[in-house]
């Protein structure tokens, strides 16, 4: 596998910006074929974009699947837009393009996957939800998946996303999963597969208690895992090979 780390210029943030990249790299035994399969792994509130390949073995792992890694840097964004910059429109529609136009990646939806853990499993799980024509699978890990009654419970947050509490009822549901995924039974759209997993121990394993009985009530195609455990990446390191089995149909 190599890995890569490339930095751009995003004309949607009108800032230069960065993500590590890991690829399938050929060897004299094997020929790995192309374009790649590719996951979308998304980095939490306290994290940046180089936090999946200091803290876990992902590009150990992806190297079993011959599957391409983006992890994007997206600061404390929530992936959401807002005055602070149109985080959730880069993620979501000028990074795919841009990994695309640099990479041999899949432009196919079957091909194309989001993950992420706490405020990236909550951005992985809007990505599948608001885009499904984009992504097949979408998977969180310890997610902020009730992000408005998360953001409400600390003061710290409330005040630092003030702007995506108080925005006018039509941007709220823009960031609202429930909503999302509500909006996505109604229509026509293609539904991504869900995975979700969430230690017991976690404080947000309520907030991911909560999705999870609203959305098994829906007819998505999920599968959701808890097992003891807090927000810790000794935790996330294990799960992402769940997710990695759930994206192939191993699990």
């Amino acid at each position: 596998m190599s890995l890569i780390t490339v930095k751009f210029f995003s004309h949607v943030l009108g800032m230069v910006c960065g993500a590590n990249v890991i690829l399938p790299q050929s060897s004299p035994e094997k020929t790995i074929k192309k374009p790649f399969k590719t996951l979308y792994l998304l980095h939490g509130l306290s994290d940046d974009f180089n936090a999946w390949t200091r803290w876990t073995s992902i590009e150990r792992y992806a190297a079993d699947y011959d599957i391409a890694v983006v992890m994007p840097d997206v600061r404390r964004s929530f992936y959401s837009d807002s005055k602070y910059g149109a985080y959730f429109k880069f993620v979501s529609d000028e990074l795919i393009s841009i990994m695309e136009e640099m990479f041999p990646l899949s432009n196919n939806r079957e091909d194309r996957y989001a993950a992420g853990l706490s405020m990236g499993g909550y951005g992985a799980m809007k990505l599948g939800l608001s885009c499904p024509e984009k992504f097949s699978v979408a998977a969180s890990l310890s997610g902020a998946l009730d992000i408005f009654g998360r953001l409400s419970a600390e003061a710290y947050l409330r005040d630092e996303f003030a702007y995506l509490l108080d925005a006018p009822d039509e941007e709220r549901q823009k960031n609202d999963l429930f909503i999302l995924a509500d909006n996505l039974i109604k229509s026509s759209r293609p539904k991504p597969r869900l995975y979700i997993w969430c230690g017991t121990e976690d404080f947000l394993y309520q907030d991911n208690v909560k999705f999870k009985n609203y959305i098994e009530k829906t007819d998505f195609e999920v599968k959701y895992e808890e097992s003891s455990g807090d927000h810790m990446w000794s935790y996330w390191d294990l799960k992402i090979k769940r997710v990695l089995k759930f994206i192939f149909g191993t699990l």
